[in-house]
């Protein structure tokens, strides 16, 4: 399986990307059946190492996912797996033609087919734009539930591949296996929960473009013999109305390597090492690499002339929380004297009272929000998205469900502001942000309170160095 897992920073295609990716190289000269051949045999090694060569039924599809299907009917025979086949109806392709003539076995009607301990739906992949019947809706649910192993091919049949969205019930895989690329639904909810663990396979589509990608594992930098406080990242805090929501932002800022965190408007709290300052001297340090404000900053007239104060820094500026609040359907006014980046890290509710109800996908939406205000905007929730305003996307591998508590998002802005005053641009940031905020929430395990993702953040920074 080691050969087939998702690498690091790996591209996102969507339905129209990925046809385009394959007429590309169909155009220099390599084969329909050629692609089907390489990705038909890649998961079927896949699956073999996954279900260690039990018995096996696989369900095909009319189009070219259920060519694949045949094809890794065909090369787990060779393996000797006794293996099964059901279709629905008969191939339609000319390449999926040829993979069951290939196949040479025996199709069953698709609702004939019978469990066996490991289950392959190649039934649709990309592409799919509508609900399948209930008859097949069954038959998926039937053979998935007398199934030990469960492995989908490029996606779970029923799932819609540029949204996530789930066109009709879909059971839940153990294994994907995502072919030639990526794909949105791999890692949007509520498809993302169906698929469980991702694998892909090489089918030959060469150099593929990266607007698009998930969130790797970030690069960082000790500290060298020249170093010190201010050179190491210097964060200013704009403390308010509660103060625990601020230190925990800070404290993050602290544990995720800023050298130096400076915290305004809360008399106690944190560790000895924060420095209190007030608002006045943070916007007026020079040495200060990013501020943020909005944790625990409150809603009232004071809160909205720190915000404004902040908004007015030559300096990079994180948004979060309350922040988000007071700016709301203004963000764009706030934010439109600005030439220093600004990232905002609104959930669901705060984005839509910023941008209202967007049309598309949560790429799409936050796509066109980062446009809209020339920001760099962190999307939260289960399936997280990060926009630039030039375009480039990057979503978040599914994370601990255990960080939807108190606090989390505190701690996330914290590291956002530690990783901008480090010296990594705006959208780098964010990404290394979100993925050290869902590291140290694993390594924090269950039932983990936000103080347990401060307390985890060196551990997690540590794998990065």
């Amino acid at each position: 399986m080691s050969d087939h897992s998702v690498p690091s920073g790996s591209p996102i295609l969507t339905a129209a990307e990925m046809r385009a990716a394959e007429e590309r190289v169909i155009a220099g000269g390599t084969s329909v059946e050629t692609l089907m051949d390489r990705a038909g045999k890649g998961v079927a090694e896949a699956a073999w190492f996954f279900g260690g060569g039990v018995e096996t039924q696989i369900i095909c599809g009319p189009g070219n996912n259920g060519g694949d299907g045949y094809v890794i009917a065909h090369y787990l025979k060779l393996r000797g797996v006794d293996v099964r086949v059901a279709g629905l109806g008969e191939p339609k392709t000319p390449a999926a033609i040829a993979a069951r003539a290939q196949w040479g076995g025996a199709v069953d009607p698709l609702d004939k087919a019978t469990p066996a301990e490991l289950f392959i739906d190649a039934l649709f992949g990309t592409g799919l734009t509508r609900g399948l019947d209930a008859g097949a809706v069954n038959t998926l649910a039937r053979l998935a539930e007398g199934a030990r192993y469960r492995v989908a091919v490029d996606l779970p049949s029923g799932i819609a591949t540029d949204d996530g969205a789930v066109l009709s019930p879909v059971p839940d895989y153990d294994l994907t296996v995502a072919l030639g690329a990526l794909k949105p639904a791999h890692l949007l909810q509520p498809a993302a929960r169906h698929t469980g663990r991702l694998v892909t396979v090489d089918i030959g589509l060469g150099a593929l473009d990266r607007t698009m990608v998930r969130i790797a594992r970030p690069s960082l930098v000790a500290p060298g013999p020249g170093s010190h406080k201010y050179n190491r990242g210097a964060v200013g805090v704009i403390g308010g109305a509660m103060w625990g929501a601020a230190v925990l932002a800070a404290s993050a800022a602290q544990r995720s390597g800023a050298g130096s965190v400076a915290l305004s408007g809360v008399a106690g709290g944190g560790p000895a090492a924060l420095i209190r300052k007030s608002e006045a001297a943070i916007f007026g340090d020079e040495r200060i690499g990013a501020l943020l404000v909005g944790p625990g900053l409150g809603r009232d007239r004071e809160a909205a002339k720190l915000l404004s104060g902040a908004l007015s820094c030559d300096c990079p500026v994180v948004l979060d929380a309350d922040a988000l609040t007071l700016a709301g359907s203004g963000i764009g006014k706030h934010l439109a004297k600005r030439t220093a980046p600004t990232i905002l890290t609104p959930h669901s509710g705060e984005f839509e009272r910023m941008f209202g109800t967007l049309p598309g996908s949560k790429i799409e939406r936050a796509r066109a929000a980062a446009a809209q205000v020339g920001a760099f905007i962190i999307y939260k929730g289960a399936d997280t998205v990060i926009a630039a305003p030039d375009g480039r996307i990057a979503i978040a591998a599914p994370g601990s469900n255990w960080l939807a508590t108190a606090g989390s998002g505190d701690v996330l802005a914290g590291i956002v502001a530690s990783m901008v005053a480090q010296g990594k641009p705006a959208f780098e940031a964010a990404q290394a942000a979100v993925w050290l905020h869902g590291e140290a929430a694993r390594r924090a395990g269950p039932v983990l309170i936000a103080d347990d993702l401060v307390i985890h953040l060196p551990a997690a920074v540590r794998t990065c160095l």
